[in-house]
């Protein structure tokens, strides 16, 4: 074997092996791009060069329709009942639809609720629908579903190779639990190009191959790949698990004193309200308080009487996470008011696997 065939086995053995590693193209020459191949033939005559021969070969490259569907995040969306599409904080989902195809092409957009009792892709099963599904297309500066920015309902135009992203947007009911899932699935459609501002119709086969060498959109036969893909993300909810445990205590009666008090008129009650946000959940946040007491025959005590029981402290509103039994060192840090009877107080976030109580003062008429 000579040097030369040496090098011409080892360079193919390298391509062959390179071959083998199936690399990853992009979509490749554009459709109606045309590829010319020139040939040359040289010959002699008696040892005389003759004048060569020269041809050459023209087609025109076709349009392949491929494109590819998933979701963004890798992750559940997290979401809270009662979340909206709206602003300020919308519920959506976010898929990336590319472009796979040689040509420039449009997608239809179309969402769907995954049949409740299915697997979620990535929490739990789907037990809840989502209302008022919509579909935006980024079109904003602003990166995240904005519905003021983001309002187009198709991709229009979209060049080979180029990706675009997809909003699922809906509104969350209302009495859902911590892990209630939803799934929803993003297909996308491929649609002709080359019209934009209106979506396409539908690419069709060539019933013939209609190559003649010419360069014109009508030699471009179209090879469907994929005509559609999808693929699925789901919510899940991320609640608040909020209850509630009033109690009251006789503090004081005019009668005996803090001794034994006895709820008779003119005593002295303390209300404990105590919010309880179990462990694991969302915080609550904005945690308020109404209590009405205009209809009971009771009074709000606002501050100590003039005579009475001077060992009851005046203050109500207080916050605590100790038990409401009028001791230990609680934190001023509530805001209670009251008006024609009606008591409101303020906790703000109550976080989970706390309780904060809440604490007023009546007398009995």
């Amino acid at each position: 074997m000579t040097s030369k065939l040496k090098l011409l086995v080892a360079t193919g053995a390298v391509t062959a092996a390179m071959l083998g590693a199936n690399p990853a193209f992009a979509a490749g020459t554009t459709a109606g791009d045309a590829i010319t191949n020139n040939v040359t033939v040289n010959y002699q005559v008696g040892g005389v060069s003759q004048t060569a021969e020269t041809d050459s070969d023209t087609f025109t490259v076709d349009r392949k329709l491929d494109l590819t569907v998933s979701e963004a995040n890798g992750a559940a969306q997290q979401v809270t009942p009662g979340q909206t599409a709206g602003a300020p904080n919308p519920a959506f989902l976010t898929y990336t639809v590319t472009n796979d195809s040689n040509d420039v092409v449009d997608f239809e957009l179309t969402a769907t609720q995954q049949t409740t009792g299915a697997a979620t892709p990535f929490s739990g099963t789907d037990d809840f629908d989502v209302t008022g599904l919509l579909i935006f297309v980024e079109s904003g500066a602003t990166p995240g579903y904005q519905p003021a920015e983001d309002t187009a309902t198709f991709i229009d135009e979209l060049a080979e190779d180029a990706n675009a992203t997809v909003y699922i947007v809906g509104d969350i009911p209302l009495s859902l639990a911590s892990g209630d899932a939803a799934g929803i699935t993003l297909t996308a459609a491929i649609k002709e190009g080359a019209t934009g501002g209106s979506l396409g119709g539908d690419y069709t086969v060539n019933a013939t191959n209609t190559e003649d060498g010419t360069v014109n959109a009508a030699n471009i036969d179209n090879v469907i790949v994929n005509a559609t893909a999808s693929d699925t993300d789901n919510f899940v909810i991320s609640a608040a698990n909020v209850s509630v445990v009033k109690s009251s205590a006789v503090l004081w009666d005019p009668v005996n004193g803090s001794t034994n008090p006895k709820s008779i008129p003119g005593a002295v009650i303390e209300y404990c309200i105590a919010v309880t946000n179990a462990t694991g959940s969302a915080t609550a946040t904005s945690v308020s308080i109404s209590d009405d007491i205009s209809a009971l025959d009771l009074s709000f005590y606002a501050t100590a009487p003039v005579t009475g029981p001077a060992t009851i402290p005046a203050a109500n509103g207080v916050r605590s996470a100790l038990a409401c039994d009028g001791t230990g060192t609680n934190a001023d840090v509530g805001t209670l008011a009251e008006s024609s009877g009606v008591i409101t107080g303020d906790l703000g976030d109550v976080a989970a696997g706390v309780t904060e109580t809440l604490l007023f003062r009546a007398t009995v008429d």
